[in-house]
């Protein structure tokens, strides 16, 4: 896929990863439609990145919001031919701790923004390019969704997050297969300590440690690495039905 001139859509697209991802997407000459529950946010991200960028506020778990991002974009740019689904929360609890079972209401609100709302850009972007016109290749279409390393080694406390990355995980494939015979690829990128929101609140000490922790480079990711790797795979036609660790080689101890 050629991403100049292209049309795309991301989710959680107002900061983080996300962010990274739709500068990187304007820099290779595509348009972008930035969906975030944070409208103001992606207000000011669209002014900032030109005519090219359009802001759409929507909440991923939210049907009818995201369906109506998805017409708002393929209204403003004719076609949609690239998703990316970066929205995420995380939630910090065990099994058993000290007052108890963990709480329910919690564990299924990581799986509702995380999971399902994956699988709900995921749908609605593959519906609006299954009627692109394809490529060369026979191609109408690109997804790129946001697990973790959390999928595979998921700490203490991180059950609700791995749970809900795991499931983005196991997606991938029988996505890339229920929509291959309509020329849409889908891929997933797991990242492993990366330098966004999420991670933001610690302390600068606490940070730089974790970053001696990657093997190589001895650092947190930036999220422009990201947005190149989502970038790459949407560039490249033979990258399907796979998850690509984006981690410097870390392993994840239990604690």
């Amino acid at each position: 896929m050629k991403l100049e001139g292209a049309a795309a859509i991301i989710s959680g697209g107002a900061s983080g990863l996300g962010e990274a991802t739709a500068r990187e997407l304007v820099d290779r000459g595509a348009r972008v439609a930035i969906l975030d529950r944070d409208g103001d946010r992606a207000e000011q991200l669209a002014s900032e990145l030109g005519d090219g960028a359009l802001a759409c506020t929507g909440d991923v778990t939210d049907e009818a919001q995201v369906g109506a991002a998805v017409e708002d974009a393929v209204e403003a740019f004719g076609e949609i031919r690239f998703a990316c689904a970066c929205a995420g929360i995380g939630w910090a609890e065990r099994v058993v701790g000290k007052h108890g079972a963990a709480q329910l209401k919690p564990f299924e609100t990581v799986i509702a923004v995380n999971l399902i709302g994956s699988f709900n850009l995921l749908r609605l972007a593959a519906a609006a390019m299954a009627s692109n016109e394809p490529n060369d290749d026979g191609e109408r279409g690109a997804v790129v969704m946001t697990a973790s390393v959390a999928a595979f080694d998921g700490q203490i406390g991180q059950i609700a997050y791995s749970a809900s990355k795991g499931g983005v995980v196991g997606m991938t494939l029988p996505a890339a297969r229920d929509l291959a015979g309509r020329g849409i690829r889908v891929c997933t990128i797991a990242p492993g300590l990366f330098d966004t929101p999420l991670l933001a609140a610690l302390p600068d000490a606490a940070r730089e440690s974790l970053g001696q922790s990657v093997p190589f480079p001895p650092r947190l990711g930036r999220p422009q690495e990201y947005g190149q790797l989502a970038c790459d795979i949407a560039e490249n036609t033979m990258l399907n039905g796979e998850t690509i660790r984006l981690d410097g080689a870390i392993r994840m101890a239990p604690k």
